[in-house]
């Protein structure tokens, strides 16, 4: 098959974050099988190099350039929000929009030039006609639903501007269900969004891909570390883990130096935001800034903490701290679309959501070398079993190959 896949975020490396990651290893894994074109967007911070590493993984890469950051006062942000609601389309989806790209994809799908269209990720829907999939096979990856993070920060009280948010919920669930309607297939990462997804479009197909662990780079730790050593990952940019990382920082880790006065707490993730870098200035916090292997300092960690209070879909850097044997307590968020603390399974993690809740289990795993063990062998097996990319990708081909239904 001929497959044009979009996606405004450079994919290489696949350490950026999560959306690379995610749209990498897809990539990685269903290019050997079919004639795939990329097209993506250059950010400034991407090398000559880096678009040499992507090339190799595709039949054609196709490099337009970033849109900077949109700048001005006042007046300038009215003008894009006016924008955003006129045309009915969020203002960081209109940003990345390229008129360029669009001509190039309209030229290339009257040629016939492809078999099918895959959006990685929401903000790339904007390319694509509704009337294209009575023609070819049209898949928006939707790697987590932006009507539900922002419903969620709302909730929990965790949003940047609850003003602006509550204004925009009303507009991003009528965007989501509006531009989900012209795909032929969605894809989604947890059972939560899937939901969403069949409310929005009760006629569409909707399937669950989880995320994976590229199990060769996050080998199984060697042995147990032992101690009281903490250790979160995430991009330290990204607000949902800023607000985690400030949030079990400030809240939890000092009433366990309570307890265990030795205790410490890793952050490790690039481009840290002003607000983690001064938590390095508090007994027992280091922050590393970006790192040249995230599996070292999950094999050092006596315990992985995943403390999200807001962010949806199935967060990869829980999946790698479970495939490299890191013993993991983790929010609801944290722990979203994975089964783990059920009795119709092994005890794969230990759920918290309330500081108290943080506490106990971590201090259970501190005190019980046995229970480290358990959780670490079982979430091992699992990702094993369950969540590798080459899984991944095999239940993406056959989407891909499904013939279009008109």
């Amino acid at each position: 098959m001929k497959i044009l896949m979009l996606c405004s975020t450079f994919p290489y490396p696949p350490t950026r974050g999560g959306t690379q990651n995610r749209t990498f290893n897809l990539l990685k894994y269903i290019s050997p099988h079919h004639a795939v074109t990329l097209i993506t967007q250059r950010p400034e911070d991407v090398t000559d190099a880096d678009i040499e590493g992507l090339r190799q993984w595709v039949e054609e890469l196709v490099v337009f350039p970033r849109p900077k950051e949109a700048s001005g006062g006042i007046l300038a942000k009215v003008r894009r929000l006016s924008q955003s609601l006129q045309q009915g389309t969020p203002s960081n989806v209109l940003y990345l929009y390229s008129a360029e790209i669009q001509k190039w994809v309209d030229e290339a799908v009257a040629a016939g030039k492809f078999d099918a269209i895959t959006c990685e990720h929401s903000v790339n829907e904007v390319y694509v006609r509704p009337e294209w999939k009575q023609q070819l096979k049209t898949v928006i990856n939707i790697h987590s639903s932006v009507y539900r993070t922002c419903k969620n920060q709302l909730e929990t009280k965790t949003s940047e501007n609850e003003l602006r948010d509550r204004f925009y919920l009303p507009f991003l669930r009528r965007y989501e269900q509006r531009y989900c309607q012209k795909f032929s297939h969605i894809v989604v990462t947890t059972d939560e969004d899937q939901q969403q997804m069949q409310e929005f479009c009760p006629d569409s197909e909707v399937t669950i891909i989880p995320n994976g662990v590229e199990l060769a780079e996050f080998t199984y730790r060697k042995a147990d570390p032992g101690g009281h050593h903490l250790v979160f990952i995430g991009g330290m940019d990204y607000f949902v883990n800023i607000d985690a990382a400030c949030f079990f920082s400030l809240e939890v880790l000092p009433i366990l130096q309570q307890k265990y006065p030795d205790s410490t707490l890793t952050l490790v993730g690039s481009k840290p935001s002003p607000e983690v870098l001064a938590l390095a200035q508090r007994p027992g916090i280091k922050v590393t800034g970006r790192v040249p292997s995230m599996a070292e300092y999950l094999h050092q960690a006596t315990v992985f903490v995943a403390p999200l209070r807001t962010g949806f879909g199935m967060k990869i850097k829980t999946l790698e701290a479970m495939g490299s044997g890191a013993p993991v307590v983790g929010s609801d968020r944290g722990l979203e679309g994975l089964t783990v603390d059920t009795p119709n399974v092994p005890l794969r993690a230990l759920r918290a959501n309330r500081v108290e809740e943080y506490v106990e289990a971590i201090a259970r795993l501190f005190e019980d070398a046995s229970l480290r063990e358990e959780l670490s062998r079982n979430a091992r097996i699992m990702v094993e079993t369950e969540y590798t990319w080459e899984g991944a990708a095999h239940l993406y081909n056959q989407i891909l190959s499904q013939p279009v239904r008109v």
